[in-house]
């Protein structure tokens, strides 16, 4: 495989390892990459002298920072499908990887956000450092928790999930193993040994020889007021609870949903309450891709992706601009079917 492949794959010892190798785009995830990623899985699942996998991000920034943006906003801008094309191969690798039958090691290093979530929380191992920074941002560009996430976190304790659903809300390593985005804590300076452990133990053993206990979840400590505020279905509700509360994290909580794309805001939380009855993450999966096809090309994503990604004036004006103007016909309509496709 060339250096300049945006995906290196080498085997060391028993291990197979993915790198994602796009360091200048924190490892942004394309198509090709998508390709690669399955294509080698395939290979290692029938290889019987690869007994691990591994997923690493080049560079010192982090894992992998989601997808690819940019393109996903210039296609919807022309009306084009590469991207539903892309999404239907990602969500199609995430459930692979929650079903490989090798373990399958993530390292969730530094920054882990959207489709990054897809490669690594469903790993069979999903190790985080004190450098992880994991979430779901997408909310804030006129999207969705997609690639697995509304699965993940409609299983969260409580109303964690939703609460980082809907604020955008990045964690750290304690956070993101109580909502259950991870659950191994490995010091960065103890990675290289991790990777060495792999190349001749068991993914567990060698997991475990280099782990620390889990650090303590701030989330955690907050659930009293974020399972009160989250509760049920009806957003303005949520909205007036945070507002109304004697927290300060919750009044911050609320401030930050005004922030939001309206419809990103209803169409989520209406798809955290449908995943949580789903019965398995392909489901999930499926649900996800119909909003995704809904959401590209949509005005808030496009001006999302504007406001936070090409022009940055971080300023977006979202249509319709408040809760009560997006109608729950309208929501309705991003969960229809897709026909064909």
């Amino acid at each position: 495989m060339p250096e300049d492949s945006p995906v290196l794959a080498h085997v060391d010892g028993q291990a197979g390892h993915l790198v994602l190798n796009r360091p200048r785009a924190i490892n942004a995830l394309t198509h090709e990459m998508v390709t690669i990623i399955r294509r080698m899985l395939e290979e290692w699942a029938a290889d019987p002298a690869v007994q691990t996998v591994v997923l690493t991000g080049s560079g010192d920034r982090g894992l992998c920072a989601g997808g690819d943006i940019v393109s996903i906003y210039h296609d919807g801008i022309a009306g084009g499908t590469a991207s539903a094309a892309f999404w239907a191969d990602e969500y199609r690798l995430d459930a692979e990887i929650a079903e490989y039958p090798k373990p399958f090691v993530a390292v969730m290093d530094g920054i882990v956000l959207g489709g990054g979530i897809g490669l690594s929380a469903h790993a069979s191992f999903r190790v985080v450092t004190e450098r992880s920074k994991v979430g779901m941002p997408e909310t804030g560009i006129g999207f969705f928790p997609d690639v697995g996430g509304t699965y993940l976190l409609s299983r969260a304790p409580g109303e964690l999930g939703t609460h980082l659903a809907l604020t955008a809300g990045l964690v750290g390593a304690g956070d993101a193993i109580a909502v259950g985005l991870a659950d191994w804590y490995v010091p960065s300076d103890r990675l290289p040994d991790l990777l060495t452990a792999l190349a001749s133990q068991d993914a567990a053993a060698a997991v475990a020889s280099v782990a620390d206990p889990v650090p303590e979840s701030a989330l955690v400590g907050d659930r009293e007021w974020i399972d009160l505020a989250y509760e049920g279905d009806d957003l303005v509700k949520i909205y007036s609870r945070l507002a109304d509360s004697d927290v300060p994290a919750a009044r911050e909580a609320a401030a930050v949903l005004l922030t939001k794309s309206p419809t990103s805001l209803k169409v989520t939380l209406r798809a955290l309450r449908a995943a949580a009855d789903l019965p398995s993450l392909p489901a999930a999966l499926e649900q996800e891709y119909r909003l995704s096809v809904r959401f590209h090309g949509s005005h808030d994503f496009i001006e999302g992706v504007r406001a936070q990604v090409i022009d940055k004036d971080r300023t977006p004006r979202w249509s319709p601009a408040t809760f009560d103007g997006v109608s729950d016909e309208a929501v309705t309509a991003y969960f229809a079917g897709l026909g064909d496709d």
